[in-house]
């Protein structure tokens, strides 16, 4: 039976949307994320809506599915993708596009997740071209920065955090870059169960929005959500949230199963207000 959600409402002060997405990664046919969906949307209430913006990243053959539970049912729920290629059509054998996923009605596409650098060797302008590619199709990227165990060990993570978003704005649409959703995901922290701290966190995302401001202007970096990935759980989101420039988190493990997720997002405990 369809109900209705109310919208998520601005955090006091930034008048920015919190966003929490889940992740799937390689996990989840298209009947276990219908189940998935229905699940939880019985468990979360009217107050946990109103505290974030949700986006479910399935695989792309859930996709479809996911779509159309989410439509039958009236879900505010948002649905991204894990992954994309900048070319909208062409011999590109085993890949998907921008238009493609738009006809599904995704939302948030992910881009330069550290499984994707490090497995995969896309280098930083490989996201560069995908995250340009989302934004002029219309939906929205959430570009992953982050830094090694090495790196970070060698004091280098401002250079490499700053490389790498540099790189995403030399080609990024300026009229698109207010809606640009930053994840900052340590890859040393991330499936190690040993997150950065909120304070380390905090510091991380200041940087970078001093850097948006910098390359874009004060505007455009109040607007920009940048959320927190590695290693997040139900223990620690409430920390992490509580800091003034993380505006969301990026979830892996602990978005497979709905109970567990419901609990992130303000079920049990509770995401506590800012305001």
């Amino acid at each position: 039976m369809s109900r209705r959600a109310p919208e998520p409402e601005p955090q006091a002060g930034s008048g920015r949307v919190r966003l929490v997405v889940a992740n799937w990664k390689l996990h989840h046919t298209h009947l276990e994320a219908i189940a998935f969906l229905e699940r939880l949307w019985h468990l979360l209430d009217v107050e946990d809506y109103r505290r974030a913006e949700i986006a479910i990243c399935p695989a792309f053959t859930a996709l479809r599915s996911a779509q159309l539970t989410i439509e039958t049912d009236g879900m505010p729920y948002r649905l991204g993708a894990q992954d994309v290629f900048w070319e909208p059509s062409g011999a590109y054998t085993g890949e998907v596009s921008v238009p493609m996923l738009a006809k599904l009605d995704v939302k948030y596409v992910i881009v330069g997740h550290s499984e994707r650098r490090r497995l995969f060797g896309e280098t930083d302008d490989v996201v560069a071209k995908k995250a340009a590619a989302v934004a002029s199709g219309g939906l929205v990227p959430i570009v992953c920065v982050g830094e090694v165990a090495e790196e970070r060990a060698g004091g280098t993570t401002e250079a490499v955090l700053e490389r790498q978003l540099d790189t995403v704005l030399t080609t990024y649409p300026v009229e698109a870059l207010g809606e640009l959703v930053i994840a900052y995901e340590p890859v040393w922290a991330i499936g190690s169960g040993t997150p950065a701290t909120p304070e380390d966190a905090e510091h991380v995302a200041r940087f970078l929005r001093d850097r948006l401001a910098r390359r874009a202007s004060e505007a455009v970096a109040a607007r920009v959500r940048i959320l927190y990935g590695g290693s997040v759980d139900v223990g620690n989101a409430v920390a992490f949230l509580a800091q003034a420039d993380i505006d969301g988190l990026l979830v892996g493990g602990a978005s497979l199963d709905p109970e567990r997720f419901a609990q992130l997002l303000g079920g049990r405990p509770r995401i506590a207000s800012t305001s």
